[in-house]
């Protein structure tokens, strides 16, 4: 849900009625089973067999109106502003002694992942925050494409609909600031 505008904890699955019929349920609770002895279980019906437990109603309230603000904007309005800033996230970036734009494919998400020389990802990200500017650092879960791209962690700034101009020019001062506090 949260990668969507929605809630965090919220999503769907989406598969074959097959796979999804000889696909063990991962986590258990009511609902999902129609009987149970010490020596079997048989689950219900799709999709019941996945939904163990008292169902997430106000996530899953936050997920359809997520979806409708999407379509309401429209994902290709969506996707063109966060172009237009990813764009111009990276002139400013770029023009930034001491920081390496990590990732630089034509068709990429609105991401800008950095690394700043002599500044750990983490201090970085303290010192953005300390600014005001939102961004994650660390691994991002991808341990192994970082390895591959000789990098132990990055910091991270990401763009959405709800984002401006104005604030990627606070993230351009933050990181500034970050390298003139570790020169």
């Amino acid at each position: 849900g949260h990668k969507m505008y929605g809630p965090t904890g919220i999503g769907a699955l989406y598969g074959k009625a097959q796979l999804l019929e000889e696909m063990p349920p991962y986590h258990g609770g009511g609902e999902m089973i129609l009987s149970v002895t010490f020596d079997k279980t048989e689950y219900n019906r799709l999709p019941y067999k996945f939904e163990a437990g008292t169902p997430d109603i106000a996530g899953a309230i936050g997920l359809g109106a997520a979806m409708e603000y999407i379509e309401d904007a429209g994902l290709k309005s969506i996707e063109t502003h966060e172009k237009n800033l990813l764009d111009y996230a990276t002139a400013a970036v770029s023009s930034i002694d001491s920081v390496e734009i990590i990732g630089r494919a034509p068709a990429k998400a609105g991401i800008l992942s950095f690394i700043i020389d002599g500044v750990h990802p983490h201090d970085a990200g303290t010192i953005l925050d300390q600014q005001g500017v939102a961004v994650r650092a660390g691994h991002h879960c991808a341990q192994p494409a970082l390895e591959r791209l000789g990098v132990q962690a990055t910091v991270r700034a990401s763009f959405a609909l709800y984002n401006t101009r104005e604030e990627i020019d606070l993230l351009a001062q933050g990181i500034t600031k970050a390298v003139e506090v570790f020169s």
